[in-house]
């Protein structure tokens, strides 16, 4: 393909890559996220690239490996157009039966369909699933239609319009104005509004400036801006070209993190593409901008997801934050004017371009507009990405599109905006979900990270985890942060170990006042949010832990006790051989006991103690019972029988 050198010759192409297509042919889109390649979605593209050519379709059936979709525990997913026929959890044998049924027959498949736990009802489509109904895909929308590795595919949905719009018919000034009128808040932290943010970098003096992708995504549970750097990165590219032309910037940076390879990958193969058709490089479409992509690989480190930390591992030093006496959009990057937004921010951009910004605003409340992607996992029945709009209640996130907690367990908290964010509990479950409401709740939007928490879950050991996770990834560059998350964690281990004393919760409260108030950057200043927000919605839980030696979510390990009931128990041995201490007494019709002395507390006992009996116990917080003396520790039929 040869250079495009004007918009007119980019609709020229759109038109001839749509013709060489017949939309009546079968187009069978495999997930190649790298969840579904965990789960052997490889294995699966070669098997239908294999049938194709064994059946002789390789003519009129064409295949592609795509970005993750979402239901990423349902995978590999597999979707079949024109009809839109969505397979899950599918296997590389299951694709002979596809090609032959599906393909040539004209059927579905049922077992491989998606069921409704509910109502056991099966959905054919993807937008039948019920995961999907509720949400509102924009952004993610085309990850399972394009392959995640030709820029034809992304062209040919439309892809590269918005740029051509932006440089063809739009000034620079108009192209910001529209950005601005969107209200389009970065997706990436605190929400600051991204054409403010811009309008500063495009009114500085200095005449050299540059757009940033912030692909750092160091969250544990969050993979939202992976999937798209995975599956579309012409879209997060297109957005920031289109920045780059608004602010009268050349130069722009992907910083994307190192564990990342095949977000990398794709992401050097976009831009590569991108320059051959004339879309990146010297003279875009015509217009005259100039506009080159550097990517660089982060080391890993958490703190590099904080602006003015990533700017300075971009110039090659060790990623430290610094004081913000100027802000980054006006002195950044070797103290240059430097935009920095998110993955998803910047995959916004073309959309508002090419619809608007009235649509854009269309969606959400009045201070949170358009949608929001978010990664749903934890204590939840279906787990994956989803992109709702904002304003949804976290009650329907969890419920509609998440489909509950299993097991019959009881909701008890979710937690939002990563490790600095915050756990909110049952009662705000019909918060909205916007920047302003999750703030005011004691958490945050944060990039999107979602963890949903059952009753088993202690929330006094969830701050410390959390606390821990940012001690580790504290620079230590400033005393608050690193001495002060230092002291919180350890006092933290010891009430969640029993070994809690009075005072030890005001002691948390002052280090955490003094981290929010003194720390240099924003992972010690929100650092403390995890405790906070726990103390402050389940105090008795703290209170339990170290004035009681109680765990309530019977979860702290050193404040449990396992315990055979001697009502229920059934001899059958289960928990005896499977002790990896030999802990457990007991023999054929013998009732089991457990020995406390022995015990390391591991839980295997109550894990495979079979449902039906349920003998096994925890208990926290109370005298373990006195063992069954041995002369009556003997089942008689007529026990066996009972305790059945």
């Amino acid at each position: 393909m040869a250079r495009l050198n004007t918009p007119e010759e980019l609709l020229t192409f759109r038109q001839e890559i749509l013709s060489r297509r017949d939309p009546n042919n079968p187009c069978i889109s495999i997930c190649a996220g790298a969840g579904c390649v965990a789960s052997g979605a490889d294995e699966v593209i070669e098997a239908f690239g294999r049938e194709i050519e064994k059946q002789g379709l390789a003519a009129t059936v064409t295949t592609k490996g795509t970005g993750c979709p979402g239901f990423c525990e349902r995978g590999p997913v597999v979707v079949i157009y024109p009809e839109e026929i969505c397979y899950l959890q599918v296997k590389a044998e299951d694709v002979p039966e596809i090609i032959e049924k599906t393909i040539k027959e004209k059927k579905v498949i049922d077992r491989l369909l998606f069921e409704d736990p509910a109502t056991g009802e099966k959905a054919v489509k993807e937008s039948d699933i019920s995961f999907y109904k509720a949400q509102e895909r924009t952004v993610l929308c085309n990850n399972i239609k394009i392959d995640s590795k030709s820029i034809d595919d992304y062209i040919s949905l439309g892809g590269y319009s918005a740029l051509a719009k932006a440089l063809g018919g739009m000034s620079d000034l108009e192209v910001l104005e529209e950005v601005k009128k969107s209200n389009l808040r970065g997706r990436g932290g605190a929400g600051f509004p991204a054409g403010r943010k811009w309008e500063g970098s495009r009114n500085a003096p200095e005449p050299i400036k540059y757009v940033i992708v912030n692909a750092d995504e160091g969250d544990p549970g969050a993979f939202m801006d992976r999937a798209l750097l995975e599956g579309n990165p012409h879209s997060i590219l297109e957005g920031l070209i289109i920045g780059g032309y608004a602010i009268a910037s050349h130069e722009g940076y992907f910083y994307v993190r190192q564990e990342y390879p095949l977000a990398v990958e794709n992401i050097h193969l976009a831009i590569k593409q991108a320059e051959a058709y004339g879309l990146l490089g010297e003279n875009i479409l015509g217009s005259g901008f100039d506009f080159k992509v550097v990517v660089h690989q982060g080391a890993g480190a958490f703190v590099c997801g904080e602006s003015t930390a990533l700017m300075t591992s971009l110039e090659g030093r060790a990623g430290e934050p610094r004081p913000k006496y100027v802000r980054s959009n006006i002195k950044g990057l070797w103290n240059r004017p430097s935009v920095l937004n998110n993955v998803e921010t910047w995959a916004n951009v073309p959309l508002i371009i090419n619809k608007g910004a009235d649509w854009f605003t269309s969606v959400g409340t009045d201070s949170s507009k358009g949608t929001k992607i978010f990664s749903l996992v934890g204590k939840i029945t279906n787990t994956g990405l989803v992109e709702v709009p904002m304003g949804m209640s976290l009650r329907d996130i969890i419920y509609k599109i998440g489909g509950g907690i299993p097991e019959g367990k009881k909701f008890k908290a979710v937690q939002t905006g990563g490790p600095s964010g915050g756990c909110i509990p049952e009662n705000l479950l019909d918060l909205q979900v916007g920047f302003d409401e999750l703030t005011k709740a004691g958490s945050m939007m944060g990039s999107g990270g979602m963890i949903v928490m059952d009753e088993d879950t202690c929330m006094v050991d969830v701050a410390r985890y959390f606390i821990n996770f940012l001690t580790d990834e504290s620079c230590g560059k400033c005393v608050p942060c690193r001495e002060g998350l230092r002291q919180m964690h350890r006092i933290l281990t010891n009430i969640t170990r029993g070994k809690g004393k009075k005072g030890d919760i005001e002691i948390l409260e002052e280090l955490s006042e003094t981290a929010v108030e003194a720390s240099l950057c924003a992972l010690g200043k929100s650092a403390p949010n995890p405790f906070l927000s726990t103390l402050k919605y389940f105090r008795d839980e703290y209170e339990a832990h170290i004035n009681e030696n109680r765990c309530p979510a019977l979860s702290c390990k050193e404040l449990i006790a396992f315990c055979i009931d001697p009502e229920k128990c059934t001899a059958c041995g289960m928990c005896r051989k499977k002790c990896p201490v030999e802990a457990i007494d007991g023999e054929k019709k013998i009732i089991h006991i457990i020995d406390q002395e022995k015990c390391t507390r591991c839980g295997t006992c109550f894990e495979v103690c079979p449902a039906k009996f349920g003998a096994v116990t925890k208990i926290s917080g109370e005298p373990v019972p006195d063992p069954v003396p041995e002369g009556e520790r003997t089942i008689t039929k007529k026990s066996r029988k009972e305790s059945k």
